[in-house]
């Protein structure tokens, strides 16, 4: 009976998983099981937390040196697909200048990632518009005395 259960466990996690596939496309589940970027950043240069409307929670962290990004990370408590955009989102931000890094688009972001399902589309969104309140802190920081 054993073994039967184990035959059962396995088949059922190949077939979620190969509808994961299906649903996501290759790089998107690529990057949900080996998430990059993911993590609090120590003593970032900006920040931003934004919720979407379905509930999940987006964070970005950037670092800048000579007016670009350097470091950027992200953190959520939302599905695979958030989860997938912000890992995105983050890697796209790096090496990018303010100005470029309101280029990364809910659409840019998709593009990237090769699509979503259409119920997770928002993921793309939130993702963006972290990014893009993580800038406007940046931009918007108060001078410090010497710099």
């Amino acid at each position: 009976m054993e073994g039967a259960v184990d035959d059962f466990v396995q088949e059922l996690k190949k077939q979620i998983i190969e509808e994961t596939k299906a649903a996501y496309g290759e790089i998107a589940y690529q990057r949900w099981r080996n998430p990059l970027f993911k993590g609090a950043m120590d003593n970032p240069d900006a920040f931003a937390r934004l919720s979407g409307g379905c509930g999940d929670t987006m964070e970005i962290y950037l670092k800048f040196e000579n007016n670009r990004v350097k470091e950027a990370s992200y953190q959520t408590d939302g599905c695979g697909s958030s989860n997938v955009c912000g890992s995105f989102a983050a890697e796209m931000s790096i090496g990018r200048s303010p100005d470029q890094l309101l280029e990364i688009t809910e659409d840019a972001i998709s593009e990237k990632v090769g699509g979503l399902p259409k119920d997770d589309e928002q993921c793309a969104l939130l993702a963006a518009q972290t990014i893009h309140m993580a800038l406007n802190a940046w931009l918007n920081r108060p001078e410090t005395p010497d710099g």
